[in-house]
């Protein structure tokens, strides 16, 4: 049976934290491959200002493409409208026989939310989901099983190291003149620099 993870973010811009998430997900739940699914319109940002889809879709690429197991979707910013994991795991589910395993790849702290987001009850019947936990972090049984009931046992956990590194502090970096190598990739550092992204206005 085939298993696909799909790596969901807004990778403003896409760090070694994401990469490193992904990889170890790769491993550790046995996947085929890992689609990073950059978002189009996050309902959970539409207040703050992101930077535009082509410039994180193209950083996502450059970033991604020396992986010969990761591959990155366009699917939630060609598709009109805010993006919600359930639409895009439907597609995912309509794209890929009915055999295929697909595992949602997210942080622990977003999992326990996740029954606030759109038509949950019908995401956690499309998927199991891989969460990111920083080493050492934990989350009770009994926290799992009271927030997912019967699907509890879709959830599963996993240890990254890097997930210290976050898009925001990158972003700010940027824009006070400090340095950001080693926490993403010289290339997507490079299109940054290029493209004039996070530099103070």
């Amino acid at each position: 049976m085939q298993r696909i993870g799909i790596m969901g973010g807004t990778f403003d811009p896409v760090h070694y934290g994401h990469l490193v998430t992904a990889e170890e997900a790769y491993h550790r739940f046995g996947l085929d491959k890992v689609v990073f699914v950059p978002s189009g319109h996050p309902p959970h940002k539409m207040d703050k200002t992101i930077t535009s889809a082509a410039h994180r879709y193209m950083m996502t690429v450059l970033a991604t493409m020396s992986n010969p197991h990761f591959e990155v979707s366009s699917i939630e910013i060609d598709r009109p409208g805010p993006s919600y994991a359930v639409d895009t795991v439907t597609a995912f589910r309509q794209k890929y026989p009915g055999g295929t395993g697909l595992y949602f790849i997210t942080g622990a702290d977003a999992i326990l939310e996740m029954l606030g987001w759109k038509d949950s009850t019908t995401l956690l019947r499309l998927c199991d989901f891989a969460a990111a936990t920083r080493p050492g972090y934990s989350i009770a049984d009994s926290r799992i099983a009271e927030v997912f009931g019967e699907h509890a046992p879709r959830v599963h956990f996993f240890e990254v190291p890097a997930l210290a590194i976050s898009s925001t502090d990158i972003r700010g970096r940027v824009r006070d003149g400090r340095p950001v190598r080693y926490l993403l990739p010289d290339i997507v550092i490079s299109y940054m620099e290029r493209a004039g992204l996070y530099v103070a206005q």
